[in-house]
C-alpha cells in the first residue's frame, strides 16, 4: 500500500533544497499541496476504494515536482520558454530515481508516469489502461481547479501584467470561436493567456469538478477581476464570458 504520510514527508524534504523564499517556490509547494487534497477528494467522490484515492493523492504531491528545477534554471513557469514540466517530473522521478524515496514498490509506476506526462498536455493520449486514463483525468481535473483558485486570488500584476491595455490576437479569438481549444504557441499577448485558462472550463472530466468550479464561481470571479480598456477586447471577453456561462449552465 501507499505510505501517504511518508510521501509527504518525502515531499518536504525535497524542497528543502530550493530558496523558500523565492516567491514562485511559494507558490508552487502551495499548489501541490492543494491539488493533492482535491485529487483525494475527487477521488473519493468518485467512490474509488483506498488505493486509488491515496494513488491519486500521491500523484497530486509528484505531478509538479519537475517545476523546482524548472525555476531554478529557467525562473519561469512557461513551457515554451524552457522545458516540459511534466517530462521533467519523470526524468526527476525515474532517471533519478528520487521515486525510490516516495514508494518501496514499482507497482504504481505506468499509472504515476503517464498520469503526470498526460496532466499539462492539450488532450490526454490514446491507448491508456483503464487506471492510466481514470488517473490522468483526475489530476488534470485537479490541477485545473487549483488554477482557477490561483487566478482568482493571486496578485493580478503578477500573474497577468498589465493584461486591461492589451488586445486578444485574432487568432485566439477564432480559436475560441471555432473549438474552444488554445494553443499554446500561438499565444502573443497576456490576455491571450487569459483566454487560454477560461477555456479550462471546457476541459474537465467529472462532474464534480464541474460543480466546484460553479460553487466557487471561479468564472465569474476571473471574469470581474479586470477592465479591459480596448474596446475589442471589452466585447470579446463579454462574448468569451457569456458562452462559458451557457456552459456551465447547460
Amino acid at each position: 500500500m501507499i505510505d501517504i504520510l511518508k510521501a509527504k514527508q518525502v515531499f518536504k524534504e525535497y524542497i528543502k533544497n530550493y530558496n523558500p523564499e523565492d516567491g514562485k517556490i511559494k507558490i508552487k509547494i502551495a499548489h501541490i499541496e492543494r491539488v493533492s487534497q482535491i485529487a483525494k477528494k475527487l477521488a473519493e467522490e468518485l467512490g474509488l476504494d483506498e488505493e486509488d484515492v491515496k494513488l491519486a493523492e500521491l500523484i497530486g504531491l509528484l505531478h509538479d515536482i519537475g517545476r523546482f528545477e524548472q525555476i531554478r534554471v529557467y525562473n519561469t513557469f512557461l513551457d515554451k520558454d524552457s522545458i516540459d514540466h511534466g517530462e521533467y517530473a519523470i526524468k526527476v522521478l525515474y532517471e533519478d530515481r528520487l521515486i525510490k524515496k516516495f514508494l518501496d514498490t514499482d507497482k504504481y509506476d505506468n499509472i504515476i508516469k503517464k498520469s503526470i506526462l498526460n496532466h499539462n498536455r492539450a488532450k490526454i493520449e490514446q491507448g491508456l489502461s483503464e487506471k492510466q486514463n481514470l488517473h490522468s483525468r483526475i489530476i488534470r481535473d485537479a490541477d485545473k481547479i487549483d488554477i482557477f483558485y490561483v487566478l482568482t486570488t493571486g496578485d493580478k500584476k503578477e500573474l497577468y501584467g498589465e493584461l486591461e491595455d492589451e488586445k486578444i490576437t485574432n487568432n485566439i479569438y477564432e480559436q475560441f470561436l471555432n473549438d474552444k481549444l488554445i494553443n499554446y504557441n500561438d499565444l502573443k499577448t497576456n490576455v491571450d493567456l487569459l483566454v487560454a485558462q477560461f477555456t479550462y472550463v471546457y476541459d474537465f472530466n467529472f462532474k464534480q469538478s464541474l460543480d466546484i468550479i460553479k460553487e466557487n464561481q471561479y468564472v465569474e470571479k476571473l471574469y470581474n477581476r479586470f477592465e479591459f480598456k480596448n474596446e475589442e477586447t471589452k466585447q470579446r471577453m463579454k462574448v468569451i464570458y457569456e458562452e462559458l456561462i451557457k456552459y456551465l449552465e447547460k
